[in-house]
């Protein structure tokens, strides 16, 4: 029922003349818990790079952006049942997920990184945690993918609503490391000098926004403005202000791929285009 009302508001929108249709604000979604990309500030609301890249997104398509902060597990069913118009928070684009959404493409590189007490021994291979539980936050990669290793390396995988939560996990021992982006876990573990970095799994995925399948116009709004972002050196100043550093020379942070979407992944369109900036 939910899906068929988002659809009939998506086609209303359509219908408007442009001018109205401009007007209409975007509505999106963060996991407000996953620093730094999203995370509550002092005075009350939400801040991030995430945060950053949306509200860029409205004033470059002058439209207003209302941003939601929720848990990541309730993100992507929100979309598609049409509450929110596209994604802000980080997604790891797989080929599961590419199946059931189009994507803009990528703009920050993913890596799963662990984190653990510090004093532990250095994890230099994911067979030294048989036995341990891993925490990590609920609907996020890193939970289905901890879990499809269970057998394998012997550890148990424990989901928290935020990635707050799988964090004091490990500070209140309930688990031995935590597992999640490698810029959230260095950023939690900058917060916290009683963690340490831990082993680092490179992975090859690509953060990207995905949108509902009928939203192709839409994504090409969108990656128009990351392309844009990208040229103009907007993406590599918010990463250096959020994470410390500047972007690789070849990160997806400052690389305009050919096409639209994740090259090599289902719903990628590779016709050329030219991002038009003003």
């Amino acid at each position: 029922m939910l899906l068929r009302i988002g659809l009939v508001l998506s086609l209303l929108v359509l219908a408007l003349p442009v001018s109205v249709a401009a007007q209409q604000p975007l509505r999106t979604a963060v996991d407000g818990t996953f620093a730094p990309h999203a995370m509550p500030r002092l005075e009350g609301g939400i801040q991030g790079f995430n945060v950053d890249l949306a509200n860029e997104v409205g004033k470059r398509l002058k439209r207003p952006v209302e941003i939601q902060a929720m848990q990541f597990s309730g993100i992507l069913p929100a979309l598609q049942a049409g509450s929110i118009d596209f994604v802000a928070a980080p997604v790891t684009v797989t080929k599961e997920r590419a199946e059931n959404y189009i994507f803009t493409e990528g703009y920050l590189n993913t890596d799963y990184q662990f984190l653990t007490k510090k004093g532990e021994p250095p994890i230099t291979d994911l067979k030294q945690l048989k036995g341990k539980v891993i925490a990590v936050n609920k609907g996020a990669i890193y939970d289905s993918w901890a879990r499809g290793l269970e057998a394998e390396i012997g550890w148990s995988v424990e989901s928290f609503g935020t990635q707050t939560d799988a964090v004091q996990a490990v500070l209140a021992g309930r688990a031995y490391a935590n597992v999640a982006g490698n810029t959230a876990i260095q950023w939690a573990v900058k917060q916290q000098p009683q963690l340490q970095l831990s082993y680092l799994h490179s992975t090859g995925l690509v953060w990207a926004m995905p949108l509902r399948k009928d939203q192709l116009a839409l994504r090409a709004e969108l990656e128009n403005v990351i392309e844009c972002m990208k040229k103009d050196g907007t993406m590599a100043a918010m990463h250096e202000r959020w994470f410390g550093t500047k972007p690789e020379p070849n990160s997806p942070a400052l690389t305009i791929y050919p096409g639209t979407g994740v090259p090599g992944t289902p719903g990628y369109e590779q016709t050329p285009r030219e991002p038009k900036c003003d």
